[in-house]
């Protein structure tokens, strides 16, 4: 793996240091103790070694070492096995506390990082995520992934029955993507995060399965766990946060063939409440969920959402779903709405919550609390999922 933002140390400067050293072993040791020029030649020695910390700690700041951060966007690219890899990071002005969390957002089918940062111009809600980083001081990385057979960047997901993914190891970017930046960054590998939507969702649930060493929790925005599968089924508890809308007409919320009309080469999902019940039954959490429905703030989007939190999972693991009624493919957001022409191809985006607010609430330390909540209670009857998912909260579906 070679990183195009990590110099060498061998230079000038490190053969600066080598040199003074040398001077110095073969003049001071063999000054006189009694010569009279000694005090003068100990401020001459104490300037070589000042020369020698100063070049060498140059030389570490240029990349060899931790703790030296570059704030602001950056877009920068990584070798992988003879591939070059694109990302962008975003580091936040005076990080201040040492042991930053590390939050990555991916992308959806067809987007490129300067559509997620805002660089191209467009809308976007995953821009909010470095307005995040400055308040809370966290760093956030944009991957991209290699194109598929449409010619744009898509994620290798776990859809054993889709074609139009590329066939990269994204995992493995992933991994090395947390080496490369843990070793230049004070990161906190117990607060290592994902999120994603549509294809970088069900990317995101891949990581959930494969990557649980590195990855402490996941939030799949527009995606659900695929009905068939490549990956191995998930073994171990992860905390895992779903985000979908009832009125999806790309990936259905009750389970299907993706894409809109309907399309094989896309594959296929479970419902969302299957997909949640697979990670109830992982984590082993609460049956009953624990419930906010929020202020309906733009009536006229056409939607409302409601949270369920599945909590006292195994190691304190949840399981939470944001049901968007109403909602169509893609994440709530009052600051970024999408065009009305957006919304005729995907359907309604939501106005009542902010995604990344929300996701990020469930990210760091578990904390529950959500403003603006009517109740904190069950509502009357069960909702969809919790009916659904008390049928198999023990045996995880056929093919995982």
């Amino acid at each position: 793996m070679i990183d195009n933002d990590r110099p060498s140390c061998a230079g000038p400067q490190a053969a600066l240091a080598k040199l003074a050293a040398g001077w110095l072993q073969q003049h001071f040791s063999a000054l006189p103790q009694t010569n009279m020029r000694q005090p003068n030649m100990t401020y001459i020695a104490a300037g070589l070694i000042l020369a020698i910390a100063t070049a060498t700690t140059g030389c570490r700041n240029l990349g060899e070492t931790k703790k030296f951060h570059r704030a602001g966007l950056a877009t920068k690219s990584l070798s992988l096995d003879g591939v070059t890899r694109r990302y962008a990071i975003y580091v936040p002005e005076k990080p201040g506390a040492t042991n930053l969390p590390l939050v990555f957002e991916l992308h959806g089918g067809g987007v490129s990082i300067e559509d997620m940062t805002g660089e191209s111009g467009y809308k976007t809600p995953y821009k909010l995520w470095m307005d995040l980083a400055d308040s809370e001081k966290f760093i956030v990385v944009y991957p991209e992934g290699l194109n598929g057979a449409y010619g744009k960047p898509t994620w290798n997901d776990c859809r054993a029955n889709a074609s139009v993914n590329s066939g990269a190891d994204d995992v493995q970017f992933i991994s090395a993507l947390i080496d490369l930046i843990s070793a230049a960054h004070d990161i906190d590998p117990d607060s290592i995060y994902a999120s994603g939507t549509s294809n970088g969702g069900l990317m995101t649930l891949r990581l959930a399965v494969e990557l649980p060493d590195k990855i402490a929790a996941v939030a799949a925005v527009a995606a659900a766990m695929p009905d068939h599968s490549e990956c191995r089924p998930p073994a171990q508890p992860i905390s895992v946060l779903f985000m979908n809308g009832t009125n999806d007409n790309h990936l259905p919320y009750h389970g299907g063939i993706l894409s809109n009309p309907p399309n094989p080469d896309h594959g296929s999902v479970y419902s969302t409440a299957t997909s949640v019940a697979i990670w109830k039954a992982i984590n082993h959490t609460d049956q009953i969920p624990v419930s906010c429905n929020f202020p309906d703030l733009d009536t006229k989007d056409g939607s409302t959402v409601t949270s369920y939190n599945y909590a006292n999972g195994v190691k304190g693991k949840e399981v939470a779903l944001y049901e968007v009624t109403g909602g169509g493919h893609s994440a709530p957001s009052i600051r970024e709405q999408y065009s009305a022409l957006f919304e005729r191809y995907f359907n309604r985006q939501n106005h009542d919550i902010e995604m990344t607010t929300e996701v990020w609430k469930f990210f760091r330390g578990k904390n529950r609390e959500h403003q603006q909540c009517f109740s904190k209670s069950r509502p009357p009857g069960l909702p969809h999922a919790a009916t659904e998912s008390a049928k198999i909260v023990h045996i995880p579906p056929p093919g995982w």
